[in-house]
């Protein structure tokens, strides 16, 4: 690799930076950064990355993994409460970026967000105009990808105010929207513009007894779309009005609660144990057509329901010698109650189903059958010298826990490690299976005088192959710093060592290949 740069400050609003590399197997990869700040409250960030392939031999065949990148951020105050802002993201292909990104994260990331919006805000009114374009990449193949277009959609947002409180008191709030949608993917594609105005009021109270916390809502939402998909599996059907209601409980049950003596290992004289329990209720009818409309967000996944949450909380509090307070650990656990198994006749044997009910309480889907309740979902954090959080889910359906995803962070001084697992033991009606490591551990920082070394990983237990590997060590004087870094790429269509060298002269610049955006110090 070879490469060169160049900064230009056009004038005191605008810049821009050129950088090029020349990869001797593959071609030339150009990096263009422009920034600039026309007005007071008004600035972007323009970002190009290219690289004309030149291609790579797979099989009998020379196959070129060129793209491009275009990231676009901006914002503007425009006065009297208008803002504007933006975030374009254009991915030419995935599988572009998947070999030629420096970022491993980066690289298995396979969702391409844009959006822009104006927005006001009044009192406890908002409104919202917006342009969404969201495409999800399937596979590499160039046209394996889902894209949903949302231009434009305006919002007005009502957040909860009182309309009375002399006896009781009682909330309004109000969601709504309407625009114009799309949605494309391998033989599925909308008309290019569909119809859809989502009218969502609620009114809510809330009062206490004797510790006891009661909060009931009520609310009607009127949806309409432009166009369904009809008992043939075609698109484009005929128009759908839906008109559903939803009552909801909440009830909130006195927290019991017991203060001891702290352990020494947590440096605190005083410890307290809190015990909270909650449970919601929640019922939602009208929904007769479920599998006839078009998704393209959570609009589409509300359901009929009739269940009920359960949760409980265990938190441990400390206080020092300073009257500070900390919350030291907390627990929480809770499941789902279904009373209609088949949330009015949405659920599909067979197959993976999604419902808002599901999507509140796990980010993992668990519905391919009819149920009368959810994994038991727990998430533990402790927040000392360590920070940890893991969330796991039980499905006493399936006997095991079907999902776990943990991390733990330590930090003392100089010194620094991180550790993190994920796993998924689902039927593959579901989702794929997976049981992945990451580590890092590190000696240093970025301005520390000395030695510097740094190591991270990720290792895929379930195919056993070590994905990604990077190792730096950096020397630093009181003005210059060393940088040696070694990645490994296994992954894809990826097999790849990058070396890279920086030499780096305090407020001046650096010399070499690795930016600065990929140092580990």
């Amino acid at each position: 690799m070879l490469g060169w740069g160049y900064y230009w400050a056009i004038n005191r609003s605008y810049d821009i930076t050129y950088r090029q590399q020349y990869f001797t197997e593959r071609g030339f990869a150009h990096h263009i950064d422009f920034r600039g700040k026309p007005r007071e409250g008004t600035d972007f960030d323009a970002t190009f990355y290219g690289v004309n392939d030149k291609g790579i031999q797979v099989g009998d065949t020379i196959q070129k993994q060129g793209g491009y990148l275009v990231t676009v951020d901006g914002r503007s105050i425009l006065g009297k409460g208008w803002e504007a802002r933006g975030q374009i993201n254009y991915l030419s292909s995935y599988l572009f970026r998947q070999n030629f990104t420096e970022s491993f994260h980066e690289a298995v990331m396979s969702e391409s967000h844009s959006t822009g919006f104006l927005d006001k805000h009044w009192s406890s009114f908002g409104f919202y105009g917006v342009f969404d374009y969201d495409l999800l990449f399937l596979s590499t193949n160039e046209d394996d990808k889902i894209g949903i277009r949302k231009a434009p959609e305006a919002l007005f947002t009502v957040r909860e105010r009182p309309l009375f409180e002399k006896v009781l008191p009682v909330y309004f709030s109000l969601e709504s929207s309407g625009g114009l949608l799309g949605r494309r993917e391998p033989g599925f594609q909308t008309k290019p513009f569909v119809e859809r105005a989502d009218l969502e009021p609620h009114v809510s109270t809330a009062f206490s007894f004797k510790g006891f916390h009661i909060a009931p809502s009520f609310g009607i939402r009127e949806t309409t779309w432009g166009a369904s998909v009809t008992q043939e599996g075609t698109l484009n059907g005929p128009s759908v009005f839906r008109n559903a209601r939803d009552v909801s409980v909440d009830i909130v049950l006195p927290s019991l609660s017991r203060i001891f003596n702290a352990p020494k290992w947590t440096g605190a004289e005083k410890i307290k144990h809190v015990f909270e329990t909650r449970a919601t209720y929640r019922y939602a009818t009208g929904i007769e057509d479920f599998n006839e409309v078009v998704r393209f967000d959570s609009t589409e996944l509300m359901s009929n329901t009739n269940q009920i949450e359960f949760s409980i909380t265990n938190r441990f509090y400390t206080k020092n010698k300073n009257g500070v307070v900390n919350e030291l650990v907390s627990w929480q656990v809770l499941q789902q109650r279904y009373f209609d198994p088949t949330f009015g006749g949405a659920i599909v044997p067979g197959q993976r189903n999604v419902v808002l009910s599901s999507a509140e309480v796990t980010a993992y889907s668990f519905l391919d059958q009819p149920r009368n309740y959810s994994p038991v979902v727990s998430v533990v954090r402790l927040n000392s010298r360590v920070g940890m959080e893991w969330r796991s889910d039980y499905d006493p359906l399936r006997g095991h826990v079907v999902n776990s995803s943990l991390s733990a962070d330590w930090r003392k001084e100089k010194y620094f490690v991180s550790l993190g697992h994920n796993q998924v033991r689902n039927d593959p009606v579901l989702s794929p299976s997976s049981n992945q490591f990451r580590g890092m551990v590190g000696l240093g920082n970025e301005n520390r005088r000395g030695w510097n070394a740094g190591f991270s990983a990720y290792y895929d237990y379930r195919i056993q192959v070590l994905q990604y590997a990077l190792t730096q060590v950096t020397y630093n004087t009181d003005c210059c710093g060393f940088s040696v870094q070694y990645r490994r790429f296994n992954f894809g269509t990826r097999n790849e060592n990058q070396f890279r060298i920086a030499f780096v002269v305090a407020n001046i610049g650096a010399v070499g290949t690795l930016k600065r955006q990929e140092r580990m110090f």
